[in-house]
């Protein structure tokens, strides 16, 4: 079938026209650079995103690439969590503008859906469905391969920064005190070349072998943080129902609890199309093909996403990922760090994608590089260690996040609930069951669920929850005379979309009223 049915109208005109903005990071020209070369490993999201950086402070910025990267909104071959569902947080999308201004501008002429949260999310929890409240704060739905096609064509532009493909990094040149360049393999060059540097960036995410290359140099061993619920997940990518240009994202969880987790996401994307993603953790089965895709959305603790699931045109087969543990290296932590040589992105540390933070956490960390070379200077030898530790400090919420939910499901491996996750557990249940009673009329339990979506999106702080609304909604508790709603809270129109199945949840809404 035909996957990119409409891809190329108007993402190639965003294309185009992602170049009109000058780049925090392009070249300016009324500042001397005070590097002569600096190089980028890696040219996916965060390798592009550093490379616009660093063409600010250097004559010439390479980036080398393994793969032969398209030249369209199309997969990569070394990137198979392209295949599902991308969530750029508002927090992502305020330091994706301050690096490249204008780009959210440009994902939204490309198709990308910008969704009020939680106006436009239908979200099962485990207390019920979160009511569709205005917005506390909001994304931009999107498959990655656009994102990434228009990052790469924004920054490509600048004459600064030039592209190499096949090219693999060896390890790196120098000594425990100052990198020096990095050693190659593939593209234009014999293998084993040194390519000299001032100063060289390792953005190759998750593969990241630069441990071994510190090592390598002497440098001490670099602790690593591990934990994994097991999550594997099935995407399927399909033609959206007719009429259903606004129909909002879905997401059904069971959440963690005596068994594993069973969940399933509608990510609406460009071109008319959705990703529907199902997911498990150890214990359960994620689904393989079409026929279980179906019976496991069935079997969801709702039936929404099974009943739109025969409403849409597949078009593509049913893709697994289960690189989904969170994993954090610390090199923060290491007291000696040589000069001339950092670490971004997931490369640094990665955390379930189940959370959707991933974008959003590696563009921060690129601002964090962005802001310490502006400080220090990108030729001042200490400016690397600062670096780690500015990129450490953009990880912290989202990890906190992710490993303080996936520590509680069964059988999780790398680490173990303390006393202290579960009390926090115990605290947000209550405050998400307080959430779910929200109106709209501006009482604490609005309050509590604008607090609980903005931390969910990385805008808000911990802290928040210690705001007297918060404070008293979480001593009263929910109130125990409102049941909350037992059917999803769809607009009559979103319910005509449904057909047959809208007269069921009709009925239990109604019955929900009586």
């Amino acid at each position: 079938m035909d996957r990119s049915r409409g891809a190329g109208s108007a993402a190639a005109r965003a294309a185009e026209g992602a170049g009109d903005e000058r780049p925090h990071g392009g070249t300016d020209r009324s500042r001397r650079p005070t590097l002569r070369r600096a190089v980028v490993l890696g040219g996916g999201f965060a390798g592009m995103l550093t490379a616009s950086v660093l063409a600010r402070h250097a004559e010439q910025v390479v980036v080398l690439d393994r793969d032969r990267l398209p030249a369209g909104p199309v997969a990569r071959a070394g990137l198979p969590q392209a295949r599902h569902g991308h969530l750029l947080m508002a927090s992502g999308a305020a330091s994706l503008e301050a690096l490249l201004p204008g780009l959210t501008d440009a994902l939204t002429a490309a198709g990308a859906r910008r969704l009020a949260l939680p106006g436009d999310l239908v979200t099962l929890t485990p207390h019920g469905w979160l009511p569709r409240i205005g917005e506390a704060s909001h994304g931009w739905c999107l498959s990655r391969d656009l994102l990434d096609w228009i990052v790469r064509a924004r920054v490509l532009a600048d004459p600064a920064i030039e592209l190499h493909q096949g090219v693999h990094g060896e390890g790196l040149v120098g000594e425990a005190r100052r990198v020096t360049g990095v050693r190659l393999r593939g593209g234009a060059w014999p293998d084993g070349h040194e390519l000299a540097a001032d100063l060289v960036v390792d953005a190759t995410g998750r593969g990241s072998r630069a441990p071994d290359w510190l090592a390598g140099l002497g440098l001490p061993e670099v602790a690593q943080e591990r934990v994994d619920c097991g999550l594997v997940y099935a995407t399927l990518l399909v033609r959206a129902p007719d009429g259903a240009a606004a129909f909002p994202s879905v997401s059904i969880r069971s959440g963690p609890g005596a068994g594993p987790d069973r969940a399933g996401v509608i990510f609406p994307i460009e071109d008319g199309r959705w990703l529907v993603t199902l997911s498990a953790t150890r214990g359960a089965e994620a689904p393989r093909d079409e026929a279980e895709f179906h019976a496991f959305a069935r079997a969801l603790p709702h039936p929404l996403i099974a009943d739109l699931l025969p409403l849409c045109e597949p078009l593509d087969r049913v893709r697994r990922y289960g690189n989904t543990a969170d994993r954090r290296r610390r090199y923060d932590r290491l007291r000696r760090w040589p000069a001339g040589f950092a670490v971004v992105g997931d490369a640094v540390a990665h955390t379930n994608p189940a959370y959707g933070h991933g974008l959003s956490v590696a563009a921060a960390g690129v601002l964090a590089l962005a802001r310490a070379l502006e400080r220090r200077g990108a030729d001042d030898g200490r400016v690397t260690g600062e670096v780690q530790r500015v990129v450490h400090r953009a990880t912290r919420a989202a990890w906190s996040l992710a490993t303080g939910q996936d520590v509680l499901y069964p059988e999780v491996a790398g680490a173990r609930p303390t006393r202290g996750d579960r009390t926090r557990a115990r605290l947000g249940e209550r405050l998400q069951a307080v959430a779910v009673r929200a109106d709209g009329t501006g009482g604490d339990a609005d309050a509590v669920l604008g607090t609980l979506v903005r931390l969910g999106t990385l805008e808000g702080r911990p802290a928040d929850l210690a705001r007297p609304a918060a404070v008293r909604a979480l001593l009263r508790g929910p109130a125990p005379e409102v049941l909350p709603g037992r059917e999803p809270p769809l607009t009559e129109g979103e319910l005509a979309l449904l057909g047959e199945s809208a007269g069921r949840l009709r009925d239990g809404a109604r019955g929900r009223a009586v």
